[in-house]
């Protein structure tokens, strides 16, 4: 890793994490048996093991995974708190939803991470058995901080970060430039 990228991956990996763990929710991308998509939210958890969600077979995207393991996921600034509306900050990935037994101990490790965030309701929810604890497992993401400032985001914590320097300006040029 160069000095540059370096820098780059102290300024942003503590931005990021502090930006995840700050989200209680996050927005989820599903698609049913027939290739529909479905967009919902689910509040989440993060801990070393990954992202994990409690959601009910009653809730479309909880009936969507059961048929399609593939999700997006995004967390996305308030947009009161935004600078502008058309530059919100946020974090996305493309995952795959692995559901998780409760005779796994992943069940208990989910749950507990659950409940180490939202409280009693977890251990409510839990105990209903149309409730299913998924495993969010990122492959890629990105992270947008701003105009010109969007960066992909990999590696084991998904956190490896390379900045996205094509911008908007370059390829509106070219475009006109192709179309004279």
């Amino acid at each position: 890793m160069d000095d540059k990228q370096a820098r780059l991956q102290s300024r942003l990996g503590p931005e990021i994490r502090e930006f995840r763990d700050a989200q209680q929710t996050l927005q989820l991308a599903s698609v049913d048996k027939q290739g529909n998509p479905c967009v919902s939210y689910s509040p989440f958890a993060y801990s070393e093991q990954g992202y994990f969600i409690l959601i009910s077979d009653l809730a479309q995207h909880g009936q969507n995974l059961k048929v399609d393991p593939r999700v997006s996921l995004m967390m996305i600034e308030d947009e009161s708190a935004a600078k502008h509306i058309f530059a919100r900050r946020r974090l996305s990935f493309e995952c795959q939803a692995k559901a998780v037994g409760r005779e796994q101990a992943l069940w208990q490790n989910g749950v507990d991470a659950l409940r180490a965030r939202f409280g009693e309701m977890i251990e409510q929810l839990s105990q209903l058995g149309d409730f299913n604890l998924y495993h969010l497992l990122p492959q890629k993401g990105r992270y947008v901080k701003g105009f010109g400032q969007a960066f992909d985001v990999s590696g084991q914590e998904m956190l490896d970060i390379v900045h996205l320097r094509e911008g908007h300006v370059k390829q509106l040029k070219q475009q006109l430039s192709e179309s004279s």
